[in-house]
C-alpha cells in the first residue's frame, strides 16, 4: 500500500513539474511576445519531460547497451510513427554536428580564443538536445500522444504514461509549447552557450581597450543605420550575416529598384581622415527612395565574417531618406566631376558627395528626378535637350558694377553658372512655406534661363538699384525667404519647446530628486584630502581631545576614505549610535554597563521561554510515538503543533488544552491564553533563527561554533523584544558582520538595534522597498536615459526588481567581507554627509560600471539577473564607490542649477 502511494506520489510530482514549466513558457510567449530558444524556461521545460518520459521505461524500449535513452526510445517510435521518423534523422545529424565542432574546437586553439566555449558533450545533454529538437520540430506532442497510446509496450505498470488519468494529461500540456514559435540563439551557432559575466567583462575590456575616440568634428554626425537599431528599414548595416544581406541589397531585388548605382563616390566621414571611396545607390520602393552610401571595404566579399561584422567602416555607411532633403547644393569643380551637398528640413548639412569625372552628377540628378515623377519634382527642373538628353538649367551670373549700374549679362561660356541649387517639392509642400498663389501660378516664368541668375547670393552681395531687372531677381527669391522665414521660426520654437523642457526636467529633479541628496554639497578636498580616510592618527588625536575634529569632519573623512580596518572596532559603535561623538571615555563605560545589563535581562527572559519550548516539544513527540506505536493516528490537536514548530509562516496558532500544564512554568503576570500566544510566537521565531544560524555564512573563519552561539543569542534577544515584526530571512546576514567586526555580543545587540531602525521598513512588513524601486527608476531616467531606453524595450524591467537584494542587506551578498565593511561604513556616514539615502547611489553605480556591456549584449531582465549573480564577490568596490559619490554630486548640482 505504502509504495503504491509512493509512486501516485512520485507521478504527481513529475506533472505538476511539467504544468509548471508549462505555464512559465506560455506566460513569457504573451508577455514578451516570443521566446528564446536558449531560455532557461526552455531548459527546466525539456528536463521535466525527459523525466516523464524516462518514468518507468522498460530496459528494452531503452537499448541495453545504449547511454543515450530518449535517443534509443524515439529510434524506436520512428520505425513504426512517420511524423518522428524524419524528427530522429534531424537530430542524428544535429548530434553529429555538435561532435565536429568539439573535435575541431579541441584541435585548434585558435578557434577556442576566437568563439564562444561549447557545451560539455555529456550524456544528459545529449539527451536533452533530442527533447529540445522535439520541440522545435512540433512534434514533441505527437510523439508522446503514441507513447501514451502504446504505453504498454514501452513501460512498466507504475509508469506516468501508463498511468490513464496522467498519461494523456502529459500529452495535452505539451500541445501549447509545441505550437510556439521559438526565436534564435543570439550566436550564429545554436550549440554555444552565452558566455559568462567574467567573459562579458573581460571582452568589454579588451574592446575599450583598443576602441577608437573620436574627436570632436564641426561637421554634423552621419547618418548612420546602427546595427542594432530598432529601425523598420530592411536594409540596414548589422552583424554577419545581416551585413551581408545590407550589400545584396544595394543592387536591384524584389523590394527596392535600383535606380542609380555608382562606385568610386568620395565621402569625408570625419574632418581628421582623408575622404573615403564608396558605393553610391539610389533606390526606390513603394513607399520611400533611398539613398545609401558605403565604403568600398565593406563591398569585399573576401573578409572573414568576425572581421567583417566588427569593421570600422560600418560606422561610415550612410542610408538617408530623401523625404527629409530639402535641398540639394551643387557644385561643379575643374579638377572632378562634381560635389553634391545634401540639406535636410532642420537646416543640417549632410557630408558632400564628390562624383569622378564623366558626368555622373548630372547622370545623379538626372535618375532622382525621374524617380521623383509623378508625386514630386526637382525646382528648377533639368532640362532637355536634343542629343544630349538632359543638362543643367542656363543659369547666368550676375556681375555688379556698383551703386546705380546696370546688370551686364555675358554669354559667354565660361560666364555660366558652376553652381546649382535644386529644391525637392513634394504635391503641396509649397503651401506649407506660406508661398502666396500668385507666385505659384508663376512657377514655369520663375527659372527661365534667361532671367534665372547663378544664385541670389551674389545679389545679395551688390548694391543695385530698384530697377525692373532686379524686381526680378526679387521675385524670384521670394519664395527661399518666405522658407528662411519659415525654418528660423521652427528654429525658434524648437528651442523654446527645447528649454521649457529642460526646465520641467529641472522641476521634475527638484521635486522628486532633492529628498535623495543633503543640499550642502561636502567637497573631498576642503579643509583637507580626505582620500586617506579616517586614520590611527587622527582617531588617537581625537580620542585626546574632542574638540581636536568636530563631528562632521570625522564623517567626512570616513565617507570620502573609509575607516583604517584596526580602528573599525572603536569607530563603528560611534556611526551606528551606539556612543554619541564627544563623549568621555566614562559615559562610553556607563553607556555599555546599561546595554549589558538590558541585554542579560532580555537574554534571561527568552531563555526561560526557550525551556518551555523543549520541554512542550519533547512531550509532543513522546505523545506522538506513543500514539503511532499503538496504531492510533496522530491527533489533530499534535499534527497542528508539530506543523507549527516547524513552519516558517507568520500566522499565529491558537492555544491547545495539551499545553496548559507546561505553559505554568513560563514566570509571567499575563493570562493563560496571552502566555500562550507569545509561547507560539517564540516557537515559530526560534526556529526559523536556527536554522538561519547554521547557514550563515559557514565558509568564513569568523563562525566557528562558539560564534555562531553568539549570533544565535544576539538574533534571539532581538527577536524577543520585537516579536510583533519577528524574525524574517536575511537579518542574520545584516548581524553576521558586525558582530565579525565587534567580537562583542553586547555591542552588537546594541549596533544591531540601531542598523534595524532603518532596515527594518525594507523587510516585507515595510513599505520602504517600493519607494527604492521608485527611487532608482527617477535616477536611471535622469542621469542615463539611453540605458534607461533599453531597459524600457527589452521587456520593460525598470521596476528594478533585480536590485531587490541589494537593498534588503545593503549589498552584503554582492560583496566579499573587507569591501562589505568598507561599503556599509560608508553609507553610515554619507546619512551626515551627502545622502540619507546612498544605497540607491551604490546600486546606480552598480548598474552604471557595466552599463557598456549590458548596452552592448543587449541585455533583457534575465540577463542582468544572471549577469550579476555571477558577478557577486567579483566587482571593484573603490571604482563603485567613487562612481556613486559622483552621482550624488551630480544630483546636488543639478537641484542647485550649477
Amino acid at each position: 500500500m505504502a509504495t503504491i502511494m509512493a509512486e501516485a506520489e512520485t507521478r504527481q510530482k513529475l506533472l505538476r513539474t511539467v504544468k509548471k514549466e508549462v505555464k512559465q513558457i506560455m506566460e513569457e510567449a504573451v508577455t514578451r511576445k516570443f521566446v528564446h530558444e536558449d531560455s532557461s524556461h526552455i531548459v527546466s521545460f525539456c528536463t521535466a519531460v525527459e523525466a516523464c518520459v524516462l518514468h518507468g521505461l522498460k530496459r528494452r524500449a531503452a537499448g541495453f547497451l545504449r547511454s543515450n535513452k530518449i535517443a534509443a526510445l524515439f529510434m524506436k517510435v520512428g520505425k513504426s510513427f512517420p511524423p518522428a521518423e524524419e524528427f530522429c534523422r534531424k537530430a542524428q545529424e544535429l548530434e553529429q554536428l555538435m561532435e565536429t565542432k568539439r573535435s575541431q574546437s579541441l584541435q585548434s586553439q585558435d578557434s577556442l580564443r576566437k568563439m564562444p566555449r561549447l557545451p560539455t558533450l555529456n550524456p544528459p545533454g545529449v539527451r536533452n538536445l533530442w527533447i529540445r529538437t522535439a520541440l522545435f520540430e512540433k512534434v514533441l506532442d505527437k510523439i508522446v500522444l503514441f507513447l501514451v497510446e502504446n504505453s504498454s509496450k514501452y513501460y512498466e505498470k507504475e509508469a506516468i504514461l501508463m498511468d490513464p488519468v496522467d498519461g494523456p494529461i502529459l500529452a495535452s500540456l505539451l500541445v501549447g509549447p509545441c505550437a510556439l514559435e521559438y526565436t534564435k540563439m543570439k550566436t550564429a551557432d545554436h550549440f554555444w552557450t552565452d558566455p559568462s559575466a567574467d567573459e562579458l567583462v573581460q571582452r568589454h575590456r579588451i574592446h575599450s581597450g583598443i576602441c577608437r575616440q573620436d574627436s570632436p568634428t564641426k561637421r554634423p554626425a552621419l547618418c548612420i543605420q546602427k546595427r542594432h537599431s530598432s529601425s523598420s528599414m530592411d536594409e540596414r548595416p548589422s552583424p554577419s550575416p545581416s551585413a551581408r544581406e545590407y550589400v545584396e541589397s544595394l543592387h536591384q531585388n524584389s523590394r527596392a529598384t535600383l535606380l542609380f548605382g555608382k562606385n568610386n563616390v568620395l565621402v569625408q566621414p570625419r574632418d581628421d581622415m582623408e575622404a573615403i571611396p564608396g558605393y553610391l545607390s539610389l533606390h526606390q520602393t513603394a513607399d520611400i527612395m533611398t539613398l545609401k552610401w558605403t565604403p568600398n571595404q565593406l563591398m569585399n566579399g573576401s573578409v572573414a565574417d568576425l572581421d567583417y561584422e566588427r569593421s570600422v567602416y560600418w560606422d561610415y555607411a550612410m542610408t538617408i531618406n530623401l523625404e527629409e532633403i530639402v535641398y540639394l547644393h551643387c557644385h561643379q569643380q575643374v579638377d572632378s566631376g562634381g560635389t553634391v551637398v545634401l540639406v535636410s528640413q532642420d537646416g543640417i548639412q549632410r557630408p558632400p558627395l564628390r562624383f569622378p569625372r564623366g558626368g555622373h552628377l548630372l547622370q545623379f540628378l538626372s535618375c532622382l528626378e525621374n524617380g521623383l515623377l509623378p508625386h514630386g519634382q526637382l525646382d528648377p527642373p533639368l532640362w532637355s535637350q536634343r542629343g544630349k538628353g538632359k543638362v543643367f538649367p542656363k543659369l547666368r551670373k550676375r556681375v555688379a558694377l556698383g551703386s546705380g549700374s546696370t546688370e551686364s549679362v555675358s554669354d559667354k561660356e565660361e560666364d555660366e553658372a558652376t553652381d546649382y541649387v535644386f529644391r525637392i517639392i513634394f504635391p503641396n509642400s509649397q503651401s506649407d512655406f506660406g508661398t502666396p498663389p500668385d507666385l505659384m501660378d508663376a512657377g514655369a516664368a520663375l527659372w527661365q534661363p534667361t532671367l534665372r541668375k547663378p544664385s541670389c547670393y551674389s545679389c545679395s552681395q551688390g548694391n543695385f538699384s530698384d530697377g525692373a531687372a532686379h524686381k526680378g531677381c526679387n521675385f524670384e527669391r521670394t519664395p527661399l525667404k518666405l522658407l528662411c522665414d519659415n525654418m528660423k521660426y521652427q528654429i525658434i520654437s524648437r528651442a523654446f519647446y527645447g528649454w521649457l523642457a529642460y526646465c520641467r526636467h529641472l522641476s521634475t529633479v527638484r521635486t522628486h530628486l532633492s529628498a535623495l541628496v543633503n543640499h550642502a554639497i561636502v567637497a573631498p578636498d576642503v579643509p583637507s584630502d580626505a582620500s586617506a580616510g579616517l586614520t590611527a592618527d587622527v582617531w588617537q588625536t581625537f580620542l585626546k581631545d574632542c574638540t581636536a575634529y568636530k563631528e562632521q569632519e570625522l564623517l567626512r573623512l570616513v565617507y570620502f576614505g573609509g575607516v583604517d580596518p584596526s580602528l573599525r572596532k572603536e569607530v563603528w559603535p560611534f556611526l551606528l549610535g551606539h556612543y554619541q561623538f564627544g563623549t568621555s571615555e566614562d559615559d562610553r563605560r556607563e553607556v555599555d554597563e546599561q546595554v549589558r545589563a538590558s541585554y542579560e535581562q532580555t537574554m534571561s527572559e527568552w531563555l526561560a521561554c526557550e525551556e518551555v519550548v523543549r520541554e512542550r516539544e519533547k512531550e509532543l513527540h513522546a505523545a506522538a510515538l506513543a500514539k503511532c506505536s499503538s496504531g492510533a493516528s496522530v491527533d489533530s490537536s499534535s499534527q497542528r503543533m508539530i506543523h507549527h514548530d516547524s513552519t516558517v509562516s507568520n500566522e499565529s496558532h491558537s492555544s491547545h488544552s495539551s499545553d496548559r500544564e507546561s505553559l505554568a512554568r513560563l514566570q509571567s503576570d499575563s493570562s493563560s491564553s496571552t502566555q500562550q500566544q507569545l509561547l507560539d510566537l517564540y516557537t515559530l521565531n526560534l526556529h526559523r533563527i536556527e536554522k538561519d544560524v547554521q547557514r550563515c555564512d559557514r565558509n568564513y573563519w569568523y563562525f566557528t561554533p562558539a560564534n555562531l552561539e553568539k549570533l544565535r543569542n544576539v538574533m534571539c534577544s532581538y527577536i524577543w523584544r520585537h516579536l510583533d515584526i519577528g524574525y524574517v530571512q536575511g537579518m542574520c546576514d545584516l548581524l553576521a558582520p558586525l558582530l565579525v567586526i565587534l567580537d562583542d555580543e553586547v555591542k552588537a545587540f546594541s549596533c544591531f538595534s540601531k542598523l534595524m531602525k532603518r532596515m527594518n521598513q525594507n523587510f516585507p512588513h515595510g513599505g520602504a522597498m517600493d519607494t527604492h524601486f521608485a527611487n532608482m527608476r527617477s535616477l536611471i531616467q535622469i542621469l542615463d536615459c539611453e540605458l534607461f531606453e533599453l531597459m524600457h524595450q527589452n521587456g520593460d524591467y525598470t521596476h528594478f526588481y533585480f536590485c531587490y537584494r541589494w537593498f534588503l542587506l545593503d549589498f552584503k551578498r554582492e560583496l566579499v567581507y573587507d569591501d562589505v565593511f568598507a561599503v556599509w561604513e560608508t553609507i553610515w556616514a554619507a546619512k551626515y554627509t551627502s545622502s540619507g539615502h546612498f544605497v540607491l547611489f551604490i546600486a546606480l553605480a552598480l548598474v552604471e560600471v557595466y552599463r557598456d556591456i549590458i548596452l552592448e549584449n543587449n541585455m533583457d531582465f534575465t540577463d542582468i539577473i544572471k549577469f550579476f549573480n555571477e558577478m557577486a564577490e567579483h566587482h571593484n568596490i573603490k571604482q563603485i564607490l567613487t562612481l556613486a559619490r559622483d552621482l550624488v554630486c551630480k544630483v546636488q548640482m543639478l537641484i542647485e542649477n550649477k
